[in-house]
């Protein structure tokens, strides 16, 4: 018998049902999966942003992701009851209920998941190679130390160098910091200037810089978070990020860059400040909340009105994806997981989600709740997941 896909409708029938008492033990899992996920009170960090803001911004896409002829008809006081939940849950109910599974089956009374299988979840690990080619491994429990940097295995920070220390020198040494699947890794470089790294993701920049001089790296593919030193600090010394055929110039700002080697199109999203960005062939200006698209083999440089917590929730432990395609779902969940993935049914590739995972999750968790809300299976063979 097929199974029936979980649409919008129908949940807010088992919310119905919840809310009566009349619901069954997994739908009783699911409802509570659902409130859960987001509760302010007990979840909510500073770093995610202003609690306030946020709270609206899920309140809305929830009142445009559920219109009018899809509401049930149901007493006010049910009404007032179900938004209470809504308000206090994700974006929208698609993944939404993956979030704190192991909670929920401990308030259900549950076992949590067993999972038999060789994925195991990303952590803090990268590759530094020195400008002698020596390659360092960094990783959670090792430590590195070295006169220009030091690390403790979650993170690499470069000591800034005295006025004193500053070489005038015209040769420029570089080291490269490089992310493997499955890992992810924060750098403090030398001026101050921060950087997280994603999954599968290359930084090539300088042990040491010069005031008054450029200040110039290269994201050599992958994804990265900048929170670049500002030029006054440094003697008016503009900062340039160069990846594949794109060029940003800093003065000081805030700024993610997904730049992939297995994906043709470049996105650059502006949290704070102000940044120039350039192909060889077009440039443009962007303001906070702004991201340029640069797309392969087209001239032009698209700009488009921003969904920051969508573009940078990555380096804060979460996943949110903004109307994404399974395909495209997969791919950034076999980065962080050091998965292959196969699609013995090419057409649910263009399945679209929306909702948010924690980057702690295990992959089998976010599995079953595909699995429960479509009508999609899967098989893990173990490190190929095979999804049907």
């Amino acid at each position: 018998m097929k199974k029936e896909k979980l649409n919008k409708e129908k949940f807010l029938k088992i919310i119905e049902k919840f809310l009566d008492n009349e619901c069954t033990k997994e739908e009783e899992a699911l409802i509570i999966n659902f409130y859960e996920s987001f509760q302010k009170d007990q979840e909510w960090h500073e770093e995610y942003g202003i609690e306030k803001e946020v709270k609206e911004i899920i309140h809305l896409r929830i009142l445009n992701s559920i219109s009018e002829s899809e509401l049930p008809q149901r007493k006010t006081r049910k009404l007032k009851l179900i938004w209470r939940y809504a308000a206090a849950a994700s974006v929208t109910v698609l993944l939404a209920t993956s979030l704190f599974l192991n909670f929920k089956n401990e308030m259900l009374g549950k076992q949590p998941i067993s999972v038999k299988n060789d994925i195991k979840i990303g952590t803090n690990k990268g590759i530094l190679t020195l400008q002698n080619g020596e390659q360092v491994l960094l990783e959670k429990g090792k430590e590195y130390n070295s006169q220009t940097a030091n690390s403790n295995g979650e993170q690499l920070i470069y000591a800034e160098n005295t006025d004193n220390q500053k070489s005038t020198s015209k040769e420029i040494a570089y080291n490269v910091l490089t992310i493997p699947r499955g890992g992810e890794f924060f750098i403090q470089l030398e001026d101050n200037t921060k950087v997280w790294l994603n999954s599968e993701s290359q930084l090539k920049y300088p042990v040491a810089f010069t005031d008054g001089q450029l200040r110039k790296v290269e994201l050599v593919y992958g994804e990265a978070y900048f929170d670049v030193s500002h030029s006054t600090e440094h003697k008016g010394s503009k900062f340039k990020v160069f990846t594949k055929n794109q060029e940003i110039e800093v003065l000081g700002t805030e700024f993610n860059i997904n730049a992939y080697k297995d994906e043709s199109d470049i996105y650059t999203t502006l949290v704070e400040g102000k940044i120039a960005v350039a192909n060889g062939k077009s440039n443009t200006i962007l303001n906070p909340n702004q991201q340029s698209i640069i797309k392969d083999n087209i001239e032009g440089i698209y700009v488009v009105e921003a969904d920051l917590f969508t573009a940078t929730s990555w380096r804060k432990g979460i996943f949110s994806f903004e109307n994404l395609s399974l395909e495209k779902i997969m791919q950034t969940l076999s980065r962080w997981y050091d998965v292959e993935v196969e699609f013995s049914n090419p057409k649910i590739k263009e399945e679209n989600f929306t909702g948010v995972l924690r980057k702690n999750q295990n992959i089998e968790e976010i599995l079953k709740i595909i699995k429960t809300m479509n009508n999609i299976s899967y098989e893990i063979d173990n490190k190929k997941i095979i999804l049907k």
